[in-house]
């Protein structure tokens, strides 16, 4: 079970902006980290922009790379191990953010939901809307890069004060893919293309990734 990134996203109004996140990356290569860092933030802010006031949703993302194509023991592994499989967990605010963590498949979903909750809550509350309403902010926030070492451990979200049944309550809404919350006509492709937030080696880490394993729409 792995938690890959946990991120504060501005959804009011497009693009989407990222006010403040913290990754997990050293699973893979320094020469790669930057392309992952990107596309993690690019792919956050597509989800946080499909996530409606007050909503929860998971997007399952899954690649077809075998598992024994996913060692780290050269740059064309780590290739199919960029189609490996992430959660995208989203929940929309009323106040016009969005919490997202990107988990792998096993990281319970519930306990994500819990971790957001709380992350969301603390960020209101320590910065007022007027820190991060407009322009292009960015806050540091440490409690994310503490919560993202403690909670690679979902035992510990026994430490969370959420009301469990507030969650149990909550229709959390499941995607199977990132392509399933893009509206008609949208095509990943295309958002990579235009994106602004990835550098043009990322793009084509991209594209390198989708010659490796041509059955993989996205990470």
């Amino acid at each position: 079970m792995k938690l890959h990134y946990i991120g504060i996203i501005r959804n009011e109004g497009t693009p989407a902006h990222e006010i403040c996140a913290e990754k997990e990356l050293s699973a893979y290569s320094r020469f790669t980290r930057t392309n992952y860092a990107e596309f993690m933030t690019m792919f956050a802010k597509t989800v946080a922009e499909r996530t409606k006031p007050g909503q929860r949703q998971d997007v399952e993302e899954q690649g077809n790379a075998p598992p024994g194509e996913r060692s780290k023991s050269n740059r064309e592994a780590e290739m199919a191990d960029f189609c490996a499989d992430y959660t995208f967990h989203a929940y929309g605010r009323t106040e016009g953010i969005c919490g997202i963590i990107i988990s792998d498949h096993q990281y319970p979903a519930l306990v994500a939901h819990q971790l957001l909750s709380k992350c969301v809550d603390e960020f209101l509350a320590k910065h007022p809307r007027s820190s991060w309403a407009t322009g292009k902010p960015e806050i540091v926030m440490p409690e994310l890069k503490e919560y993202l070492t403690k909670y690679q451990d979902p035992q510990q979200a026994d430490s969370i004060m959420k009301i469990q049944k507030e969650l149990d309550e909550t229709k959390i809404v499941l995607h199977k893919t990132i392509e399933s919350v893009l509206q008609r006509g949208e095509k990943i492709d295309d958002l990579v293309a235009k994106s602004d937030g990835l550098s043009s080696q990322s793009k084509m880490f991209y594209q390198q990734a989708k010659k490796q394993n041509s059955c993989c729409v996205v990470m």
